[in-house]
């Protein structure tokens, strides 16, 4: 496994912890605890007293419920690393701000909307002004540590909702494509409608013309022959009134 990367948040140095690949034997000390090659030796100060031991373990256990020690393993060995209980000065701040900077442009986060990269920054950097906090005051630190835990889970909850309105989105996308098809589909099933009810209807008014044009002749026709009929009848009916007054003169 590779080591933790580089954070912003203080860590002590790795302690190794154990040696999984490798045999002891039943008289061997305990090699949990190790701490890495230490610098040249220094004057050993005095073994602390139990009240002054009890007061230094304080702080390192409540970071450690805070903060959790990171583990790794590397060449069959564990490795913890615990963050660090040594106070921080004002420098160490200024020094944190220049190290946010820098490692914001180091990595090329985004200025505005949703970075990964900047969120985790700044979740480091967090984390270390709690563990500063928590050092000089422990309901300070854990006041803090609220915050940030209502913080993450607000954006937990953006998350799920913007992730959720996505899919949604998608979803509603797909219909909505699979809509256009059925829907373009549709439509040309009611072009070819309309054209074949369109030729139709070209046909059926051909018909009407031919069979007006028809009648209008077949009446022409009848008109004409019955116009012929009341003249030869008219004609009669002057002839035979001719032949009526003839007959009827001559007797007076």
């Amino acid at each position: 496994m590779i080591p933790p990367p580089d954070s912003l948040l203080r860590y002590s140095p790795p302690v190794l912890v154990s040696r999984r690949a490798e045999r002891r034997s039943p008289g061997a000390p305990p090699l949990k605890g190790t701490p890495l090659p230490a610098a040249p030796p220094r004057p050993v100060p005095p073994p602390p007293r139990p009240a002054a031991a009890a007061a230094a373990k304080e702080p390192q256990e409540l970071l450690n419920a805070i903060l959790p020690p990171r583990e790794w393993v590397e060449e069959n060995r564990l490795w913890v690393q615990e963050v660090s209980s040594a106070p921080s000065t004002r420098l160490d701040v200024v020094h944190l701000q220049e190290q946010l900077d820098l490692r914001l442009q180091q990595r090329q986060a985004r200025e505005t909307g949703i970075c990964p990269v900047r969120r985790e920054l700044y979740a480091q950097c967090f984390d270390e002004l709690i563990r500063e906090t928590t050092i000089n005051c422990a309901e300070r630190g854990l006041l803090l540590l609220r915050v940030r835990d209502e913080l993450q889970m607000t954006i937990a909850a953006y998350q799920t909702l913007y992730e959720s309105s996505v899919a949604f989105g998608v979803r509603k996308a797909l219909q909505a494509e699979q809509g256009k098809a059925d829907m373009e589909k549709r439509i040309a099933e009611l072009e070819e409608e309309k054209q074949e009810l369109e030729r139709q209807v070209s046909e059926e008014k051909a018909k009407c013309k031919a069979i007006e044009k028809r009648e209008d002749e077949k009446r022409q026709i009848e008109e004409k022959k019955h116009t012929e009929e009341v003249q030869h009848l008219k004609q009669m009916n002057q002839q035979l009134k001719a032949q009526l007054e003839s007959i009827v003169a001559p007797n007076k």
